[in-house]
């Protein structure tokens, strides 16, 4: 029988069984759980699938993996969340069973374990710890591990995004403050209008986060806070390159005629490159030594899944994406950079997809 992988079980949680203060039912002696968290520890653990489904695709002939049915919701958490274990898995929302969790995707076997309980998971909180042991998010305000399933910090209502540093501490956003929790105490960081994204810097003790303002850099404990000088005009999606040395971002010309560019922040030298111009990318995510990079096409005639290689600023057609709208795709790549994997809703509702890369991109280290 296929079981949870051992470090999602809830142990501290079947351990607090013994620990609960006890009350007598009718002369029996049960655990003092509220009937919600009795539910939850029920529920997680549950397994589901395989449901995949292989197709060649109509304009390239490459075969497509779908990864999870198309009969009910499925999907990504934020690009830059640490979503894949160096296991294969894939850590990724649904709500196969009837409200929208937290499931954990074997790419291999094709099983998702349901990790969560929620009332109200936010789906773009879902991340791994550094080391994989366990997974964060937030239900409604109140932000919570799936070791435990219980609330590790209460936030206020207008809470947003999530993002852990390698150290193990995490930011988010209340209200217009950008807020480090680390061994259980709360600092702020930034104050600012507007704060929409926070991301760590890989190995590096500090963060950026784009606010109504700008894109800000900050160091953790609150000083060096400078605005980052990218080219001028709008910024479409960012995401920090694998080392953390550089902030890659896709640069939106006014003229819609003109094409979408992706370019390279260098904050440590206060530069700005352009790499290639895409065709039209909606986001943008680059492999494990950022030589080559993924996105999808806006464009409706064009509803691709690309690659861009570096060294030629060319790009290579995977697959259709056909998505109703290309902001769902957010083709990402797996940690050894031999797959792409992406959303669409081109079959029903949107689910995941994968599509194998290894005869155009070389493995990466995981």
């Amino acid at each position: 029988m296929a079981r949870l992988p051992e470090r999602f079980r809830r142990r501290p949680a079947q351990n607090a069984l013994r620990r609960q203060p006890r009350r007598k039912i009718t002369g029996i002696t049960a655990p003092a759980f509220s009937r919600r968290e009795f539910l939850a520890l029920a529920a997680t653990g549950r397994i589901f699938g395989p449901e995949f489904q292989r197709y060649a695709d109509p304009a390239t002939e490459l075969p497509v993996l779908r990864l999870t049915s198309p009969a009910f919701a499925s999907g990504f958490t934020a690009p830059h969340l640490h979503q894949f274990t160096r296991r294969g898995e894939l850590l990724h929302w649904s709500d196969r069973s009837g409200t929208t969790q937290a499931y954990l995707l074997d790419l291999r076997s094709g099983q998702s374990h349901q990790l969560t309980e929620a009332a109200a998971l936010d789906r773009a909180s879902l991340t791994f710890s550094p080391d994989e042991k366990t997974a964060y998010y937030f239900d409604g305000p109140s932000l919570l591990e799936t070791t435990h399933g219980r609330p590790i910090y209460q936030a206020d209502a207008d809470r947003r995004g999530l993002s852990v540093v390698y150290d193990g501490s995490l930011l988010f956003v209340e209200g217009n403050k950008l807020v480090r929790l680390f061994r259980q105490k709360a600092v702020v960081i930034a104050e600012d209008a507007g704060i929409e994204l926070v991301m760590a810097r890989p190995r590096q003790m500090q963060v950026v986060y784009r606010a109504a303002t700008g894109i800000f850099l900050v160091n953790l404990d609150g000083t060096g806070k400078r605005p980052l000088s990218l080219e001028p005009g709008q910024t479409g999606e960012i995401v920090w390159s694998p080392t953390g040395r550089t902030l890659l971002y896709l640069h939106i010309p006014d003229d819609p005629k003109q094409l979408i560019t992706l370019r390279e922040n260098y904050p440590d030298e206060n530069a700005d490159r352009e790499i290639a111009r895409t065709s039209q990318f909606a986001s943008v995510a680059s492999n494990g030594d950022a030589s080559v990079f993924t996105g999808a096409s806006r464009g409706k005639a064009s509803a691709y899944v690309l690659i861009l290689l570096r060294v030629t600023r060319r790009e290579l057609t995977l697959c259709e994406h056909r998505a109703s709208d290309a902001n769902m795709v957010s083709p990402l790549f797996t940690p050894d950079s031999q797959s792409v994997v992406f959303v669409s809703d081109r079959h029903g509702k949107p689910a995941l997809y994968q599509v194998k890369v290894e005869k155009f991109v070389e493995a990466t280290q995981e």
